[in-house]
């Protein structure tokens, strides 16, 4: 039977181990998550929310007036929502993202993905 050095094993062990992701004994991948945003008396409800990079965020509108949820960086745009109306996202990247309803430009939402 051939004898293998403790410093080889560890060498041929790494280079196994180069091509295949790292897995924790126990761990399994991040599922990417769902969040939803009420829009509602003119406000986004939460008015700030945070998640992480592959999330979905559902807008659902309960107001009698169309609104959006668009990026202010054009990076998101729900479209128009009719009441009782969603429109879903999923974020990309990490950031900070503010965005707004391009009808009712004094509604203001925060995105944060980290």
């Amino acid at each position: 039977m051939a004898s293998i050095s403790r410093r080889h094993g560890l060498k041929l062990g790494l280079a196994a181990l180069a091509g295949a992701p790292l897995v924790l004994a126990g761990a399994r991948p991040a599922k990417a998550a769902t969040h939803e945003v009420t829009i509602e008396r003119f406000k986004y409800i939460p008015a700030e929310l945070t998640v992480a990079p592959g999330d979905t965020i559902i807008f659902t509108n309960k107001d009698g007036a169309p609104h959006t949820a668009t990026a202010s960086d054009g990076s998101f745009d729900t479209g128009r929502l009719n009441r009782n109306k969603s429109g879903q996202i999923t974020v990309a990247t990490a950031g900070t993202f503010g965005y707004i309803c391009t009808f009712h430009r004094n509604m203001k939402g925060t995105v944060i993905a980290s």
